[in-house]
């Protein structure tokens, strides 16, 4: 039975890319290079800031000064439009409370930074109580490490068999097989199926409400 989910922010809660790719291109534009259509931005995202900031970069200019200031000019900007054209992807608000209802803890683990993940959460669901909000925190590694995944089940007191891992990348597979949990891909994000296949996830749904029929969390409620 599984006392917690734990939800990927990108991609699984919400579709955020375009305000991520506005934010990155309006930066970019600023410092002279060239930007790039929104689609290429799917598989730009997922590995933090600093790794979206290396692959739009022209190959040639991916130093760690140019990374910073790329970041320099991204965050201000996307601190104030990063809620523009983001949006919870179809079910996701009735999932959230129907778990919150049942009394299965639920949490969010991003490899967004701290403040936006949190802005972000407390926008867009604000009567849900995530028992953790974690992003990318300073001398925190990011998925797939699972350090992220090991401090929410600390803070919610449960077994690694209890926890449900949910999220629509490689990068969030491999967290919850390098955490030891069940993992759940979802086909709404940023990645093909394929690349959740390549990970043999305990799961695959194509619908957010999927997930309350999986098998051990439609035990636990």
């Amino acid at each position: 039975m599984k006392r917690l989910v734990i939800f990927d922010l990108d991609g699984t809660l919400l579709n955020t890319i375009a305000d991520l790719a506005n934010s990155t291109n309006h930066a970019l534009k600023k410092l002279g290079y060239p930007t790039h259509e929104l689609e290429k931005y799917n598989f730009m995202v997922g590995n933090g800031i600093n790794k979206l900031f290396e692959r739009a970069l022209p190959e040639k200019e991916r130093t760690e000064e140019n990374i910073l200031r790329v970041r320099q000019e991204f965050i201000p900007y996307y601190d104030k439009h990063n809620a523009d054209e983001s949006r919870p992807y179809p079910g996701i608000p009735e999932l959230l409370e129907t778990l919150q209802t049942k009394g299965i803890q639920v949490a969010v683990a991003s490899n967004k930074y701290q403040a936006a993940t949190e802005k972000l959460i407390a926008h867009y669901f604000p009567n849900i109580q995530f028992i953790a909000v974690f992003g990318q925190r300073e001398g925190v590694k990011v998925k797939p490490d699972p350090t992220i995944v090991e401090d929410i089940l600390r803070i919610a007191k449960v077994e690694k068999e209890e926890v449900l891992y949910v999220g629509d990348s490689g990068v969030d597979m491999q967290t919850a097989i390098n955490a030891g949990i069940t993992s759940c891909g979802v086909t709404w994000g940023f990645r093909p199926r394929t690349e959740l296949e390549s990970f043999s996830p305990n799961h695959i749904v194509d619908k957010a409400e999927e997930i309350l029929s999986l098998s051990p969390i439609h035990q636990s409620i």
